[in-house]
């Protein structure tokens, strides 16, 4: 079995690493942190002239129908380059939201205007720091009308629509639906908040009888969430190898030519063993990744599983690497002035944009007993 890449998937990932590297260097992502921009646009400009946005939406919708492999090498490089970009909302989030529960009407409106880049869309799910439940969610949808909050919504500011998690009326977990809202509408507010990570910019949305419309049934809004989740865990998950690999490489490239005591800092042990446990747990969540990516390729029936290894693997290594970079560089990796932060800032954004470490560790239990019970 060949878990490896096409050549043509290879040759993507390099043209985007190259385009990256030469655009989106860490001046840039300093640029949006400290700057009043919702994402660099000059840097998704490059991305949607790259074809980046189009990448998994089905030629009918002006996309280029390509398989989920290649948006899973574009994700890799963007987080290598912890890039200020929409690409986990837009690309990702809400791309594949409409791909799995929009109806007609709502793909053709939509999909070719994030496929062209003339629309950015995200997905507004949270209410607060409480993890968002069907139980706990308060702002409601009926007869057409939108009303609540929402925050943190990443990308809220820049994204042209939102897709929302409501209470529609029912009970239990059906007590909620996803529905579609253009953002540009008088009835919607937009207010930015800080974050872990100013280079994403985040903001606070607020509906007051917002004209919106349902995505998928009524009631079926946590199953679809699950749903797209699950693939979203694998997109995250190589954003995340992308990160940990690039915090691993800066952490071993200060530490050959940090010198201490008449030596390079990388020659000690101590700092040989924090580089030798990045990249155990990188290659760990690498190849958990891989997996991840054949069973969302195949609709594979290990898909929940294979996506919850793949978060929570990826999320670890992410985390770990980040940390050890900035300990690494020792008192200077903890000032503003160091890129250090980017990474850290990254990993922490990505350990909760889709629910948090150990929400998806109980996910794993769980769907290893209904497994094994099987």
């Amino acid at each position: 079995m060949n878990f490896d890449f096409s050549d043509d998937q290879k040759l993507l990932k390099e043209q985007v690493r190259k385009f990256l590297a030469d655009k989106c260097p860490t001046k840039v992502v300093r640029r949006v942190l400290d700057g009043p921009e919702t994402h660099a646009e000059d840097v998704w400009k490059g991305l949607v002239d790259l074809g980046v946005p189009a990448l998994g939406i089905p030629e009918e919708y002006g996309g280029m129908g390509l398989s989920p492999l290649e948006v899973c090498v574009v994700a890799e490089e963007i987080g290598r380059a912890a890039a200020p970009v929409p690409f986990d909302t837009s690309v990702v989030l809400a791309t594949e939201a409409l791909k799995l529960a929009g109806s007609d009407a709502q793909k053709k409106k939509w999909l070719p205007e994030l496929a062209s880049g003339k629309a950015i869309g995200t997905l507004a799910i949270a209410e607060g720091a409480q993890p968002p439940k069907p139980r706990n969610i308060r702002t409601t949808f009926g007869g057409g009308r939108l009303n609540g909050k929402k925050l943190p919504v990443t990308d809220g500011e820049a994204a042209t629509f939102a897709i929302v998690l409501a209470n529609s009326g029912g009970s239990g977990d059906r007590a909620v639906s996803l529905v579609l809202v253009d953002l540009g509408q008088a009835g919607v507010a937009k207010k930015r908040i800080e974050t872990i990570d100013p280079a994403r910019k985040h903001a606070e949305l607020t509906f007051n009888d917002a004209t919106a419309e349902l995505l998928g049934g009524e009631g079926e809004g946590w199953r679809l969430l699950e749903r797209l989740y699950d693939a979203a865990a694998v997109y995250f998950a190589f954003a995340q190898v992308g990160g940990a690999e690039a915090a691993m490489w800066m952490a071993r490239d200060y530490a050959l030519q940090r010198q201490a005591f008449g030596r390079a800092i990388g020659s000690y042990q101590a700092i040989k063993h924090k580089l030798a446990d990045c990249y155990v747990k990188l290659e760990l969540a690498r190849s958990n990744a891989y997996y991840g990516a054949m069973m969302l390729t195949e609709d594979g029936a290990d898909l929940p599983l294979a996506a919850a290894a793949a978060r929570i693997a990826a999320t670890d290594a992410y985390d770990f690497a980040a940390k050890e970079n900035i300990q690494t560089h020792g008192g200077i990796g903890f000032t503003w002035e160091a890129d250090t932060q980017f990474h850290y800032r990254r990993s922490r954004l990505l350990a909760l944009s889709i629910g948090g470490p150990m929400a998806w560790k109980d996910k794993l239990v769980t769907r290893l007993e209904q497994k094994n019970a099987a």
